[in-house]
């Protein structure tokens, strides 16, 4: 049971004893003036626990009220293709997410204008058939975790949307310095343009 119902029960309880212990004392009492005092408390007892269950009532509704102006999860909309232009909304950190095709395989990406190269972890490289080995990590790429050896690449083909964009240089690095793959600027500045305004990104063959 809840505790604003457990309340109100207890207070009708209470209320009923009470006023069964004056009933007995008006039929036990001759005095009119002290039956008038006593139907009098009475009175003002019943009215204090109508007040009481008032304002139980008055809570229920205002938390009823509060839970129905609760606002839904934002949910930014699918990116939007038409023709050579796609315009991407962003998600709830600001970052503009889109899925690529690379080589024929679909891989996420989170656009980088940051980024100088187009830039895949190693586990999403490989499905797009690009597998380095040891002796390929020859450049250093500086992140958040400080300086990582990276293995230079060129990518044939990607696609987003109704663009494509071909012999991209790119950069794979291991999965564990990298949290997502980055769609940046050797990608980008193959476009007609790239612009950003009012939540969304477009971007435009």
């Amino acid at each position: 049971m809840p505790y604003h119902q457990h309340t109100v029960l207890q207070q009708y309880l209470c209320v009923n004893a009470a006023l069964s212990l004056i009933w007995q004392i008006l039929r036990r009492t001759r005095g009119i003036a002290m039956r008038q005092i006593i139907f009098l408390a009475a009175v003002l007892l019943g009215m204090g626990a109508f007040a009481a269950r008032y304002a139980d009532h008055a809570v229920e509704s205002r938390n009823d009220a509060q839970a129905a102006v609760v606002q839904p999860a934002y949910e930014p909309r699918e990116p939007v293709s038409s023709g050579r232009s796609l315009t991407v909304d962003a998600d709830r950190q600001g970052h503009f997410q889109v899925e690529a095709r690379v080589e024929g395989r679909f891989i996420d990406f989170v656009v980088d204008t940051g980024a100088s190269l187009v830039v895949l972890r190693e586990s999403s490289a490989a499905l797009a058939g690009i597998r380095p080995q040891p002796h390929d990590y020859t450049a250093v790429a500086v992140t958040a975790n400080g300086r990582i050896k990276a293995a230079p690449a060129k990518i044939d083909r990607i696609e987003v949307g109704g663009i494509t964009v071909y012999d991209v240089p790119a950069m794979v690095l291991p999965d564990e310095a990298l949290a997502k793959n980055l769609l940046g600027v050797s990608f980008l500045s193959r476009l007609k343009r790239y612009e950003y305004a009012n939540g969304r990104l477009v971007l435009e063959q």
